[in-house]
């Protein structure tokens, strides 16, 4: 989010054009979403906004191997959601509350860097999954087809850039 806000506060500044070369996804499709204009390269692909966390109950195989864990813990969440055990309804609520706020987070810094509505990401975007060239130009994900070359010749040129300034087009 630190990288996002301070592409995004310079833009006006000088131009910032971000190239998914081949992939630009989670991460690095939030980062992105701060340039004035995402250009993704023929084949390549971006999106992949969301947010998942993994609990691992590996309770029967660690009992079925003769082994059992005992906790000694201070704090009365400290461990939990530990894998040597099934997790609980309220450790998942509280992992889902966490990676609930993070998606919320992510979901609002790709709207600004965009210039839609939170709606729109949500109910669009891709919904978590990445999204090849022309579908995400059309998506709203990118805004142009190009390579990396063509991209850097056609800002050395003095063309315009930025979201509608061709988003259909392809370099």
């Amino acid at each position: 989010q630190e990288l996002f806000d301070t592409i995004f506060k310079a833009r006006g500044q000088k131009p910032i054009v971000a190239v998914a070369n081949s992939l630009a996804a989670s991460a690095a499709y939030h980062i992105a979403c701060a340039a004035d204009e995402i250009v993704v390269a023929p084949g390549g692909m971006v999106g992949a906004i969301g947010v998942y966390a993994l609990h691992e109950d590996a309770s029967a195989m660690v009992e079925g191997m003769g082994l059992k864990y005992t906790f000694v813990s201070a704090g009365k969440f400290k461990v939990e959601g530990n894998s040597f055990e099934p997790l609980n309804a309220e450790a998942h609520d509280a992992m889902q509350a966490v990676v609930d706020s993070y998606y919320a987070d992510f979901v609002k810094a790709v709207a600004k860097g965009r210039g839609v509505r939170t709606t729109e990401v949500v109910n669009g975007f891709g919904e978590g999954r990445t999204l090849k060239d022309s579908d995400a130009v059309r998506a709203g994900l990118a805004d142009r087809i190009g390579t990396l070359d063509a991209t850097i010749q056609r800002m050395l040129s003095g063309k315009k850039f930025g979201k509608g300034n061709g988003a259909s087009a392809t370099d």
